[in-house]
C-alpha cells in the first residue's frame, strides 16, 4: 500500500511538469502527507487543472463519509471490479504529484521507514481516482484514492506493493476523459519501469505531526532488535 508521501517541489515546477493550465493553489513543501489530509491532484476536463482533494475516497453513493478512512488505496488488479472504485475509474481519473513516498521495510523484529524517490529528484506521477460526495448541508466533499500495483524488482526489496507510477505516455492516456473503458486504462497500472532510489529515514515519520525536511534525510539502520514498528495506517479495500 501507499500510506505516506512527500511533495516538496514548488507549485510552479508541478504546473510546468504536468502541463497544468489553471491553478489557484500555492502549495507549501510537505514531507509527511498522510491519509485524511488535503492533497493536490491534476485533473483534465476542458483543460488540465491542479485541484485539492481529501485523501480517502468517499463514493457518491456512500451514506457516511467515514468510509473514506478505509479507501486510501485501490488495488490496480481489482479497481475495475470494486463498487467503490469502478465509476471513478471510468470517469474521474487524476494524477497525484509526489516528490517521493515512504514504505516500511522489515528489519529484525520491526520495520524501518524508507524514502523512495527518483535518483534525479524528478516528480512522480501517481495514478489516482477521485469522487465528489454531497454533505448534508449540500457542500461538495472531493476525495481521492491512490492506485497500487505489484512492485518492480527494486521496490520489491522493500515492500510487496508500490503506488502505480505512470510514465509520460501513460499519464496522457490516464487523464484522457474520452478513455472511459476499464479495458483501456487498467493496463496502464503496472510496475514502474523507471529508476528509483531509496534510503532509511528517521522513525519520526511515523508521527503525522513530523512534517519537516529532516524526514527525508538518510539515517543509519538501527540495531535489528531496536527497529521501530510500522505506523497504523488506515486500510485499503482489497
Amino acid at each position: 500500500m501507499c500510506g505516506r508521501f512527500t511533495l516538496h517541489h514548488s507549485t510552479e515546477d508541478i504546473a510546468e511538469r504536468f502541463l497544468v493550465e489553471q491553478t489557484t493553489l500555492e502549495l507549501a513543501p510537505r514531507y509527511n502527507i498522510a491519509p485524511s489530509q488535503q492533497v493536490p491532484a491534476v485533473v483534465q476536463q476542458k483543460g488540465r487543472s491542479l485541484q485539492q482533494f481529501k485523501w480517502g475516497l468517499v463514493p457518491s453513493w456512500a451514506k457516511d463519509p467515514a468510509i473514506g478512512n478505509r479507501l486510501i488505496n485501490a488495488r490496480g488488479e481489482s479497481v475495475a471490479d470494486k463498487p467503490a472504485f469502478r465509476q471513478a475509474l471510468r470517469r474521474r481519473r487524476c494524477l497525484v504529484p509526489a516528490s517521493g513516498y515512504y514504505e516500511w521495510k522489515r528489519h529484525g523484529s520491526g520495520k524501518v521507514p524508507h524514502f523512495i524517490h527518483r535518483p534525479d529528484g524528478a516528480l512522480l506521477a501517481l495514478a489516482g481516482i477521485w469522487e465528489e460526495w454531497q454533505t448534508p448541508d449540500g457542500a461538495p466533499l472531493r476525495t481521492v484514492a491512490l492506485i497500487t500495483t505489484e512492485p518492480n524488482p527494486f521496490a520489491a526489496t522493500i515492500h510487496t506493493r508500490m503506488p502505480a507510477i505512470l510514465d509520460r505516455r501513460a499519464e496522457a492516456a490516464w487523464l484522457d476523459p474520452s478513455g472511459t473503458s476499464a479495458r483501456d486504462v487498467v493496463p496502464l497500472l503496472k510496475p514502474f519501469a523507471g529508476d528509483l532510489a531509496a534510503h532509511p529515514v528517521s522513525a519520526a515519520v511515523n508521527r503525522v505531526s513530523e512534517d519537516g525536511p529532516s524526514g527525508i534525510e538518510p539515517v543509519e539502520l538501527p540495531p535489528a532488535d531496536a527497529a521501530p514498528v510500522e505506523p497504523a495506517h488506515q486500510l485499503d479495500l482489497v
